[in-house]
């Protein structure tokens, strides 16, 4: 049964409604104030929230603020009531994130029907997607589906690019989010000696991009093929609308996207802390969970030492004379300049 918490200061009105939700078999959680909302809201985790906008202390607007910066309940569907000389404060209320608004005198039918949609689209997003052109395309299908989204396309674009294609280069202005349904791709600095360090890798499901978008800024890195890829572009309005049209579907747009952060942090603290044979054996252990490319039922790393040292952040040199430590250590093979990974949990918990 579905909790619905209903934000009201008029008893009477309060009452009426909360009779008819609980005769279509909701599950009813009345306050009578803002305060006492926001009290129920963080408290009773409901399943969406129908709130009056004109109330003395706290009104509707304050309710919506302050829920929509809690983690656990920024989510909820959020519906206003209100009465219509409150008609200009809608467009308010709509900009801070609310789902919906009716117009009081609330009619039976106008209410179920509104909270009915919005239950069924929250679990719709609450379907896991999958990493894949499928899945990508069957999300930004179903939220086109709403008023609130004009997306340019809910197929879009898929472009097929060969090895050593320059995708980008850096200091360009973004004009697309990047998925990638297949392939390998590097993400890279030139400093002012010429020397090339790799910021990021990109294999099948990964986001990238998206960084300049959200920040209205240039590529901060140029980004190049390692080997065939195919790749959808998603303009960069249809990534901003995503993310800023509806609290729902940024959320969970915005979780497809947070393994790139969490692997670019890890990344930077491996470059600060770790020695080089740690750098090394981190470098190796990332490619190989990044790509997962086997040989023979062992882990491979198949790109070049140049790309490899530039992961590491480390000379060639060096990283020559660590693979050959670790060959000796019985920790990898190099087999025709390809290296096959002997004792992955050893090199995965290196000590030093």
């Amino acid at each position: 049964m579905k909790k619905i918490l209903l934000i009201e200061d008029d008893s009477n009105l309060r009452e009426n409604i909360a009779e008819i939700l609980s005769l279509s078999y909701y599950s009813v959680v009345l306050a009578t104030d803002g305060k006492e909302g926001v009290e129920k809201a963080l408290r009773e985790k409901p399943d969406l929230i129908l709130c009056d906008v004109a109330m003395p202390g706290l009104d509707g607007f304050g309710v919506l603020h302050v829920i929509s910066r809690h983690p656990d309940t920024s989510t909820i569907p959020f519906i206003f009531m209100t009465g219509r000389r409150e008609l200009g404060d809608l467009r308010k209320g709509m900009n801070m994130g609310a789902d919906d608004f009716l117009i009081k005198p609330v009619g039976e039918d106008d209410l179920l029907n509104a909270i009915e949609i919005r239950l069924k689209k929250t679990e719709r997003l609450k379907r896991n997607i999958a990493p894949d052109k499928a899945g990508l395309s069957e999300f930004m299908h179903e939220v086109n589906q709403s008023e609130l989204f004009n997306l340019s396309s809910t197929t879009h674009d898929i472009h097929h690019y060969k090895k050593k294609h320059l995708l980008y280069s850096e200091g360009e202005k973004p004009v697309y989010v990047y998925f990638v349904i297949r392939g390998k791709l590097k993400g890279f600095l030139i400093n002012e000696d010429a020397k090339e360090f790799i910021t990021n890798m990109y294999t099948k499901g990964d986001f990238f991009g998206y960084t300049a978008v959200i920040e209205d800024i240039n590529y901060m890195e140029s980004v190049q093929v390692l080997e065939e890829a195919e790749l959808m572009l998603i303009p960069k309005s249809d990534f901003l609308q995503l993310l800023n049209n509806d609290r729902q579907v940024a959320a969970k747009f915005i979780a497809m996207l947070a393994h790139n952060i969490r692997e670019k942090e890890e990344k930077l603290l491996n470059l600060a802390y770790n020695s080089l044979r740690k750098k090394v054996a981190k470098g190796i252990i990332t490619v190989i969970d990044k790509f997962k490319d086997e040989k023979h039922g062992k882990p491979v790393v198949e790109i070049s030492r140049e790309d490899l040292a530039n992961i590491v952040g480390a000379a060639q040199e060096s990283l020559i004379r660590t693979l050959k430590e670790f060959k000796t250590e019985n920790l990898i093979e190099i087999v025709d300049g390809t290296i096959y990974v002997v004792n992955e949990n050893k090199l995965r918990h290196l000590l030093y």
